[in-house]
């Protein structure tokens, strides 16, 4: 399954333009790909125990064991619930 991707807008100064260029060239990637591993090299420095939701996970208990696989699924089940009404 693919991830989807969400589109993010940034600006960048003149020096971190270039080397994002010349980096992306070196790497054969694109600029896109090099700023989301930087994205995930940061994310992963934070330890998940210092996420502020950390605390919400295990909170509720739903009595779905799939939930996070098929949310989707869910969801569209709970509207065509709400249209039929």
């Amino acid at each position: 399954m693919a991830l989807i991707k969400h589109p993010i807008q940034i600006y960048v100064d003149e020096r971190q333009n270039r080397a994002l260029r010349r980096l992306a060239k070196d790497k054969n990637a694109s600029i896109s790909e090099l700023i989301r591993r930087g994205i995930d090299l940061l994310l992963n420095q934070v330890p998940v125990e210092e996420d502020p939701a950390y605390h919400l996970i295990g909170l509720v208990s739903s009595g779905v064991s799939d939930i996070a696989e098929n949310h989707d699924e869910y969801i569209v089940q709970e509207i065509e619930k709400e249209w039929k009404r």
